[in-house]
């Protein structure tokens, strides 16, 4: 019994391992995508707001979008930058000498991180060959 269910148990998230689409729907609200519909020259820049089996719903500005799923060839994603876009550094120093009294100097350095690339998140299968 214990043998069935590990087997059961680990063959649970295979299921999900064939179904590109699976990474689209586990996006979070609120990401940013570069989508790329059938026959457009440029890619839509979107966020994301929802996905569902056949659709995915963005945001083009202010403007909710619904795209069917057949509509798009490929989906990228930028993922959240860890600790927000900009970077704090302060360093402090104390230094002594015999004659004077010791000195302590801080200095603190702020700058802003690059947003990280976009990464391809779904591609639309290729159509199976005409026979």
């Amino acid at each position: 019994m214990l043998r069935t269910l590990l087997v059961l148990l680990t063959a649970i998230p295979l299921a999900g391992a064939d179904d590109p689409w699976l990474k689209v729907r586990q996006v979070k609200s609120g990401a940013e995508l570069r989508v790329y519909k059938k026959g457009a020259k440029q890619p839509m820049l979107a966020k994301m707001d929802e996905a569902s089996e056949e659709k995915l719903v963005v945001v083009l500005k202010n403007e909710q979008v619904a795209i069917d799923k057949d509509q798009i060839d490929r989906i990228d994603y930028r993922p959240p930058h860890p600790g927000g876009r900009m970077k704090t550094e302060s360093k402090s120093t104390t230094e002594s000498s015999d004659t004077k009294a010791p000195t302590s100097s801080t200095s603190t350095a702020l700058t802003v991180q690059s947003k990280p690339d976009f990464e391809t998140i779904y591609r639309r299968a290729p159509a199976p060959p005409q026979k």
